[in-house]
């Protein structure tokens, strides 16, 4: 008897895989619950387990395929051998080749889209709205400028079938070159990652601001309770609790900063989900610390720990790295000294951390080293004003170097 291993649901607006690679071969010994395939998607990489115990029969999904929810990926036999591997599901026997049937006509709206003029047609091209799916107010129903602007306003560009990318072709490289160059597929995760960066750049009016802020007194606080607190909570004692609790009480004083753009509308949350951003050798990866406002120093370091280890392991969940309202990313670990953190849409901000450096500042007239960091807030524009960006990062600042403002929530 086989059982069938079958592809998970993949979660929220997740309707495809990738196969990464299978951890045993057909004809291998499998345990219940044992790691068998692993699937990428475009937000996180996921382990298909074996459903029971036996053999893995035949592998019906190769490496590098695309497969949906349900589909039926191998199976596993039941007992010690398996005899011969079961045939491919049965395998449907191929439907006949059907004469390729003549494309439709094109439906009898085209001249109202063809006819918009040159204006709509530059629209169309750039945005990726498809004239011909709005319902036009010009003259003898043709679409106006004024209607491709009000689709892109509500978001009808997304809703919109994108037409196919523009396959970028780079020049061949001289023999001796190409010899030593090595192609790689990008995985569904990278892809994602440059579709939504460059979305976000081109969809949002972004913009940063920096300042410094003096890490003396979060770094004395580490150095005083780092042993007694690892002890009690049983993890360390980092900056992201604090970095975190600085955020969100800026958040309840810039509500805008917490919000994003919805068509014609601004939604305001009045909750504080912030994403944690987290590098991963396959592609950096969200994962989001639920109503942080509710959550003490050490919960949100255990979280944060957690989310680190799960991210690396390549364990974390989708509806993990969903939902966020605002995003937190550190740059420092890695060393970089200032940068601009391109915001994770449709976020309004993000809040970027840099390395810690003693640098020369002047105190009481009194030029002293100081534990020194950069902080950058990019903001999307269209909603945040330079105002509220500046406060809401003056706000960040005070709060770290004053840590009582956090726990008296001042």
């Amino acid at each position: 008897m086989a059982t069938e291993i079958r592809v998970p649901t993949l979660g929220e607006s997740v309707s495809e895989a990738t196969i990464g690679r299978w951890f045993k071969k057909p004809g291998d010994a499998v345990k219940a619950d044992e790691p068998l395939v692993e699937l990428e998607t475009d937000k996180v990489t996921l382990e298909v387990n074996a459903p029971s115990a036996g053999t893995l029969g035949d592998i019906l999904a190769k490496d590098g395929e695309t497969v949906s929810p349900g589909a039926v990926l191998g199976s596993i036999v039941e007992g010690g051998a398996a005899s011969a591997p079961p045939a491919k599901a049965e395998a449907a026997p191929a439907p006949k080749a059907e004469a390729p049937k003549p494309a439709p006509a094109a439906p009898a709206q085209a001249p109202a889209a063809r006819d918009s003029g040159p204006a709509v047609a530059r629209i169309a091209a750039e945005s990726g709205v498809d004239p011909a799916s709005l319902a036009g107010t010009g003259k003898g129903g043709r679409v106006t400028k004024g209607d491709m602007l009000a689709a892109i306003a509500t978001g009808a560009a997304a809703a919109a079938p994108a037409p196919a990318a523009p396959v970028q072709m780079r020049a061949p490289s001289v023999p001796d070159d190409a010899a030593r160059e090595e192609r790689v597929k990008m995985t569904k995760l990278r892809q994602t990652i440059a579709r939504r960066l460059k979305d976000a750049q081109n969809t949002a009016a972004m913009l940063t601001t920096f300042n410094d802020v003096d890490m003396s007194a979060v770094m004395g606080l580490r150095t005083q309770y780092k042993d007694v607190f690892e002890k009690k909570h049983g993890v360390k004692l980092g900056f992201m609790g604090f970095f975190t609790k600085a955020v969100v009480q800026a958040l309840k004083e810039i509500p805008a900063v917490n919000a994003e753009i919805d068509g014609q509308d601004i939604v305001y949350k009045n909750y504080y989900h912030i994403g944690i951003a987290v590098g991963t050798e396959k592609g950096l990866v969200v994962p989001v610390v639920r109503d942080a406002d509710q959550l003490s120093i050490a919960q949100i370091e255990k979280t944060i720990s957690d989310f680190g280890r799960r991210a690396r392991d390549g364990q974390l969940k989708i509806d993990e790295m969903q939902g966020g309202t605002f995003t937190i990313t550190n740059g420092g670990i890695y060393g970089s000294l200032m940068s601009t953190p391109i915001l994770n849409a449709p976020q309004s901000g993000i809040l970027g951390m840099h390395r810690i450096e003693e640098r020369p500042v002047v105190r009481n007239g009194q030029i002293v080293a100081r534990p020194m960091m950069y902080l950058a807030l990019s903001y999307d524009h269209r909603i945040v004003d330079g105002r509220e960006a500046v406060t809401f990062l003056v706000r960040v600042k005070e709060g770290l170097e004053d840590p009582a403002r956090l726990v008296l929530d001042l």
